[in-house]
C-alpha cells in the first residue's frame, strides 16, 4: 500500500467500492424486495448456501439423522449473490440477512432460529445429542463454539477477503489477518494435541462450527491459502480435519445447497434422503 488514506469526517457509501461481493454489501438493514420463503413439508425448514456457515447446520442435521434422530429437514437455496437473503421472507426469518436461517414448524407458532452457533446450540437442545450433559464438559463444548463464533469473521471477512477477495493485493492487511490466522491454527493445534476432538473425547458441535472454516482451510478447500499459511505443519489439526471430513454426515452436509464444485457434489435443494442419490446437479442435468 503506497497511498495513505485520510478519513473523512463522516463516512458515506460507495456502491463503487469494488472486490468481490461489493454488488451485495450495503449499510442498511431491511428488504429489498417482496419474496415469500418456500415451506416444504417436513417441521424443519433451511435457507442456506454452502458457505463454512451454511455447512455447518447442513452437517449437524445430517449428523442428527445418521444417529436415528427425527431430524428430516427441507433445505432451500439462498442465492446470496442475488440478493436473495434481502427478501422479505428470508428478513422476517433473519433480520441480520445472511445464511443461514431455519424455521421450526414443529412447535406453535414456529420458531425462527438465526446464527449458525445459534441454530447448532438449538438443535442440539432440541435432539438431546452433540452436547454433553455433563456441565464440565458442555461447558468446554460451548467454549469452543463461541470461540468459532468470534474468530471466524478475522479467518473470513479479514484474510480472506483481503488474500482472495478485495480487488488489489495489498501486503499490510494480509500480513496482517495471516498472522491472526495462524495463530488461530496454532491455537487449534495445541488443543488438539491432547484431545481427538476439539471439546475433549466426543464429537460435538464445537467441531461442526469449527470444521468447515479451518478444515475448509488446512484441507485447502478456502482461499487456495493452505500452502500460504503451511497449513501442513499444523498435524494435530491436519489429522482431525482428515477425521471429520470422512465422517458420512459430514459428507453429506456439505453438498447441500451447495452450487460451485464437480456437479455431482451440488445438491441445490434437498428434501429427502434419497436426493443425494437421485437429484445432485449431474443427475439433474443428465452428465451422470
Amino acid at each position: 500500500m503506497t497511498d495513505s488514506y485520510t478519513p473523512p469526517r463522516v463516512w458515506t457509501w460507495d456502491k463503487d467500492n469494488g472486490g468481490a461481493f461489493a454488488n451485495i454489501n450495503r449499510p442498511i438493514s431491511g428488504p429489498t424486495h417482496d419474496k415469500e420463503l418456500p415451506v416444504g413439508k417436513h417441521p424443519l425448514q433451511l435457507y442456506s448456501l454452502a458457505t463454512p456457515n451454511g455447512q455447518k447446520v447442513a452437517i449437524m442435521l445430517e449428523e442428527l439423522l445418521e444417529a436415528g434422530k427425527n431430524a428430516e429437514y427441507d433445505a432451500w437455496l439462498i442465492r446470496i449473490g442475488d440478493g436473495d437473503q434481502f427478501g422479505s421472507g428470508f428478513v422476517s426469518v433473519n433480520p441480520n440477512s445472511k445464511i443461514p436461517a431455519l424455521m421450526d414448524h414443529g412447535v406453535s407458532p414456529p420458531r425462527r432460529v438465526f446464527e449458525s452457533g445459534s441454530i447448532l446450540l438449538y438443535l442440539a437442545e432440541k435432539f438431546g445429542a452433540f452436547l454433553p450433559t455433563d456441565p464440565a464438559k458442555r461447558t468446554e463444548a460451548l467454549n469452543w463454539l463461541f470461540w468459532q463464533m468470534g474468530a471466524g469473521p478475522l479467518l473470513g471477512g479479514g484474510f480472506g477477503h483481503f488474500f482472495a477477495y478485495a480487488p488489489e493485493k495489498w501486503e499490510y492487511p494480509i500480513n496482517r489477518y495471516a498472522m491472526e490466522a495462524k495463530r488461530q491454527l496454532d491455537v487449534l493445534d495445541r488443543q488438539l494435541a491432547n484431545h481427538e476432538f476439539i471439546a475433549g473425547d466426543e464429537y460435538t458441535i464445537a467441531d461442526m462450527a469449527i470444521w468447515p472454516w479451518y478444515g475448509g482451510v488446512v484441507l485447502d478447500r478456502a482461499y487456495d491459502a493452505a500452502e500460504f499459511l503451511d497449513a501442513q505443519s499444523y498435524r494435530n489439526l491436519m489429522r482431525w480435519a482428515q477425521q471429520i471430513d470422512a465422517r458420512p454426515a459430514v459428507k453429506r452436509g456439505r453438498m447441500v445447497n451447495k452450487t460451485n464444485g464437480p456437479l455431482e457434489e451440488q445438491l441445490h435443494e434437498r428434501h429427502d434422503a434419497s436426493d443425494f442419490q437421485t437429484r445432485t446437479q449431474d443427475k439433474l442435468q443428465g452428465t451422470a
